[in-house]
């Protein structure tokens, strides 16, 4: 169960974790956090995709009974699947979660799997939004694999943010460069999701992730052709409002 800060605390709490980790390494960030009483209780959050490998495996070091919570849509590739299996595994983490839509909700917003043609929010509402906040009701906080060169929308991104007035996000690789996590996982003989070297920076769902040029923006695959860059799962004040590509960050 959560713990039971003070009403209002969260803008406060961040701003504290901000200072006293400013001039850490993520490792140390990281490390801290899953410890630090201003925290509480999180979980990682992972999509198991193109770089979700290198935090995974800090926190299999740091702390492998860390919950991870992973967001099965039903419409991710086939070599997503395989390679969340193959990382769990490989690994050795303790406490993988499979978190799906409620069938019955799906069946219903859903019945034919088209509403991606139509609506992309509402089909990422569905599919992604509304079953990890169920997953996350349970914790105080959540790690993610935010980075400031990810895009124009995530280049103010710090390690800690308020999620809304309920809970935390931390982003220990916030000020990681490409550069950095290409050293990581080589030095570490980590594999590498498949699609990687088929041309696909950013994976998401099958339907909504296309592959990128050289030179693009590493996102610009995701929801391609639409000024959305965001799935919902990133809350402004507490709000899973999708992100714009005109959007400030």
């Amino acid at each position: 169960m959560p713990r039971d800060f003070p009403a209002g605390s969260v803008a406060d709490r961040v701003k504290v974790l901000n200072t006293r980790y400013k001039h850490h390494a993520a490792t140390s960030v990281l490390e801290h956090a899953l410890k630090d009483d201003d925290l509480g209780q999180v979980a990682l959050v992972s999509s198991f995709g193109a770089e979700s490998v290198v935090l995974l495996h800090l926190v299999s070091v740091i702390a492998p009974e860390t919950p991870v919570l992973f967001v099965d849509t039903r419409m991710l590739f086939q070599e997503t699947l395989d390679y969340q299996r193959e990382l769990a595994e490989k690994l050795n983490l303790c406490d993988v979660r499979t978190i799906r839509a409620n069938p019955a909700r799906l069946n219903f917003e859903d019945p034919d799997n088209t509403l991606h043609q139509f609506n992309t929010d509402a089909c990422c509402a569905v599919r992604k939004v509304e079953p990890l906040e169920r997953a996350l009701a349970p914790f105080d906080g959540w790690i993610t694999g935010r980075k400031r060169f990810q895009s124009s929308t995530r280049t103010a991104v710090e390690f800690f943010e308020a999620d809304g007035d309920t809970r935390i996000k931390v982003n220990p690789l916030a000020h990681w460069g490409r550069e950095d996590l290409e050293e990581y996982m080589i030095n570490n003989r980590l594999p590498r999701h498949p699609l990687v070297a088929q041309g696909f920076p950013s994976i998401g769902c099958a339907p909504c992730t296309s592959k990128v040029a050289p030179g693009e923006d590493p996102r610009s695959g995701r929801w391609r052709g639409q000024d959305k860059t965001e799935c919902g799962i990133h809350f402004i004040n507490g709000k899973a409002v999708p992100i714009r590509k005109d959007s400030a960050a």
